[in-house]
């Protein structure tokens, strides 16, 4: 297992640098349109072939990978947070604190989390920049994922504040802010990052999701989803390299999924 878990770790590092390093290894920008070269099969001078505007697949394809390898963590890191702050205030505070965000976390998770994001974004202008489509459907993913990772961390810290080592610490007279800050965020970190590990696999397929229906970044600029999109009614049978976005979008989420750590009891 940890020889398996090293290729995804190696596999991630490689797929993330050449993302990050595109404008050095890739000759061509995603955008720029080859008007002599529309559908064109894979060549020396593109790999992957051209689609229906003559953009190379290939950078396009590195380019998305930029996108969802940025973005989708960075919307779990923002999802985590807000977790914790709303978990940890829940747990701690009790009474009517409590039950507030517990009754609104479990208002989010009444309705499905996807179709409350198909719903606001659906809602949402789509008509909007690339940069500002990236800004909303990241953000929402973020503001809508909160709910789940929020009734772990409630219920860690309700355990944590009942705990021995807690009620000895207060009992010499140290100042609740601090037993909380010293004492519980720490031993609620194990559980923050798995849940960050659970999230950034799931915000990565929902935003392909957002976008084979249209409601995800903004063309020129690529994404999985939209790639995928681009290849809909395509004979992919016939022309197996349209499936390479659908390949590493797998194998970075199956990867993903193997360095997921374990969720141990923080007591």
């Amino acid at each position: 297992m940890n020889r398996i878990r090293a290729v995804a770790i190696v596999f991630l590092l490689f797929v993330a640098m050449a993302a990050l390093t595109a404008e050095l290894w890739v000759p061509s920008s995603y955008e720029v349109q080859f008007r002599t070269a529309f559908d064109a099969a894979p060549s020396k001078q593109f790999p992957l072939g051209t689609d229906a505007l003559g953009r190379d697949r290939l950078a396009r394809l590195i380019y998305g990978t930029r996108v969802s390898l940025l973005l989708a963590p960075a919307a779990a890191i923002f999802s985590c947070a807000t977790a914790a702050l709303l978990g940890i205030s829940a747990g701690w505070a009790g009474g009517f604190a409590e039950v507030s965000i517990m009754s609104a976390a479990d208002l989010f998770l009444s309705v499905p989390w996807m179709l409350s994001l198909l719903m606001v974004r659906a809602w949402l202008p789509l008509n909007v920049s690339p940069v500002a489509s990236v800004a909303i459907t990241f953000a929402l993913l973020g503001a809508l994922g909160w709910a789940a990772p929020a009734r772990v961390v409630r219920a860690a810290a309700g355990r944590l504040k009942t705990s021995d080592f807690i009620l000895i610490a207060e009992a010499h007279g140290i100042a609740r802010w601090r037993v909380l800050w010293r004492h519980v965020v720490p031993n609620l970190m194990p559980i923050l990052l798995a849940q960050f590990w659970i999230a950034v696999p799931v915000y990565i397929l929902a935003e392909t999701t957002l976008g084979m229906l249209g409601l995800g970044i903004a063309e020129p600029l690529p994404s999985w989803g939209g790639l995928l999109r681009e290849i809909e009614g395509s004979d992919v049978l016939s022309h197996l390299w349209l499936l390479a976005p659908a390949l590493l979008l797998a194998a970075v989420t199956g990867s993903l999924q193997l360095l997921r750590p374990r969720q141990d009891n923080p007591l």
